[in-house]
């Protein structure tokens, strides 16, 4: 029951590869500590959602690698990471964390601009003189 649990989250250009280990709850973010990368804490409970929905709060140590994207996407990835690592361990959780949406990868992303408009759908100013 020891061994360390690992699953991926992605959200936007973020990533996010969250590993489990049985432990007191300590949460490391890129090797800090993560009320030090989420400063806010509306981010920190945001962060936490898939421990409360799971009644698993403060039974695992969690290491988080996430790169890309800003503090928005970053947590979405790593909620998804979270619960995916969790469903892991424990098949049952699957109903509560669909019923919170935590499960499902948001595929929103930003569109690309196109040539001839200033960006991705807005265009030019039309002029009929």
């Amino acid at each position: 029951m020891s061994d360390p649990i690992s699953a991926t989250g992605r959200r936007k250009t973020s990533s996010a590869r969250v590993t489990l280990t049985p432990g007191t709850g300590k949460i490391t973010i890129n090797k800090r500590p993560f009320e030090e990368y989420f400063g806010n804490i509306s981010l920190q409970n945001q962060v936490l959602h898939p421990f409360h929905v799971a009644n698993a709060v403060n039974q695992w140590d969690v290491s988080i690698n996430a790169k890309g994207g800003g503090v928005n996407g970053q947590i979405g990835a790593i909620q998804l990471g979270i619960s995916r690592a969790l469903l892991s361990m424990n098949e049952d959780l699957r109903e509560d964390f669909r019923a919170e949406s935590l499960l499902t990868r948001d595929a929103r992303k930003k569109e690309r601009k196109k040539a001839g408009q200033p960006g991705a759908r807005k265009r030019f100013q039309f002029s009929k003189r």
